[in-house]
Formats: C-alpha cells, sequence, structure tokens
C-alpha cells in the first residue's frame, strides 16, 4: 500500500467507514503480529494482543492527527499493549507444595526413600516456621504461591530490587536454620 492509499483509508476510517478500516487491519496484520511475536513469543497470546491493537486502533483513530503516520501510531499500540501484557500475565500455574512431591518418583522407589522425602519436607517446615515473619512471607510467595518479583512488590509495597535482596536474605537464612537443625 502506497502512502496516497493509505492516507485515503485512514481518513475514510476517521469518518466511520469500516470497511476501510478492515483494509488497514488486512495490510497490517501481520506486521503487528510480527511485533507483539517478538515481545510476547507465544502465538496464542500474539494472535489475542493483536486482536486489542486493532480494536485500540478503532476506537482511537480519530486521535490520530497525521494519517501518514498510522504505521508507527499501530505499532506503537502494538509495543505497549504486549509489554503491559507480559508485566500482568499470570503465573504459568501454581501448585500445592505435595503436588511437587510427586515429581520424578517412579513405581520402584523404595520404601524409604519417601520416609527421607518427608523427613526433609518436614525439616523445611519447621526451618521456615523459625524464620521471621518477613523472610518467612517472602519464600511463601516467591517458592509456594508463585508470585512474580512485580505480584510481591506490589503486595509487600516495596521496590523490586528490595524484594530481590530479601528473598536473598532469607534464602540464606533459611539456609542457616537447615544447618543448625542437621544432627551434629
Amino acid at each position: 500500500m502506497d502512502d496516497t492509499q493509505l492516507i485515503l483509508f485512514v481518513t475514510a476510517a476517521q469518518s466511520g467507514d469500516r470497511e476501510a478500516f478492515g483494509e488497514l487491519v488486512r495490510e497490517y496484520e501481520s506486521n503487528v503480529f510480527a511485533v507483539v511475536m517478538k515481545r510476547l513469543r507465544n502465538s496464542a497470546e500474539a494472535h489475542e494482543v493483536t486482536q486489542e491493537v486493532f480494536l485500540r486502533a478503532m476506537r482511537k483513530i480519530s486521535q490520530l492527527r497525521e494519517p501518514q503516520r498510522f504505521i508507527g501510531w499501530l505499532l506503537r499500540i502494538a509495543v505497549r499493549l504486549s509489554i503491559n501484557r507480559a508485566i500482568r500475565r499470570p503465573p504459568e500455574s501454581t501448585y500445592s507444595p505435595e503436588m511437587f512431591s510427586l515429581v520424578g518418583q517412579s513405581d520402584e522407589a523404595e520404601p524409604w526413600e519417601g520416609l527421607l522425602q518427608d523427613e526433609r519436607a518436614e525439616q523445611l517446615r519447621d526451618g521456615i516456621g523459625r524464620l521471621r515473619d518477613l523472610d518467612r512471607d517472602t519464600l511463601i510467595a516467591f517458592y509456594f504461591e508463585g508470585q512474580s518479583l512485580k505480584e510481591m512488590s506490589d503486595h509487600f509495597a516495596s521496590p523490586i530490587g528490595t524484594i530481590k535482596r530479601r528473598l536473598h536474605t532469607a534464602r540464606h537464612r533459611l539456609r542457616e536454620q537447615l544447618a543448625e537443625m542437621q544432627p551434629v
């Protein structure tokens, strides 16, 4: 599509011509999808965000003052919505700690291996229980609830850098607690 056609379609779309906007979608959908896919790396999400980009563009096209800048304007919307999706993406999945105890077990496991695993889990629970509230809450939020650093930052009302430091410190203190609990 050359510049003259682009300007004609954009001005027609700004006047409410849905067919003109449809032509713009057909022409630039693959470009928008490529930009979104580069950021999200998930085709299902990229298709959803691509649709959101064009819905947003359709609602806001009347605000575009220079029709010849449509492509850049559209791609900025794509980048912004992609970043928003990546930041607000929920955790992949969260499982209870008991679920992880089943991973990697085979039917041929020795009976004492299960006892050792239960004992280690009990020691871990005891070690976490001996930590200060902030350390315990930080470890539980990250490892057991699956919260991202951003979510933890919002939850604890602290910057992400502080959350990273708290995680490091809490892991170190847990390691010390577990070492103290070991028989000599």
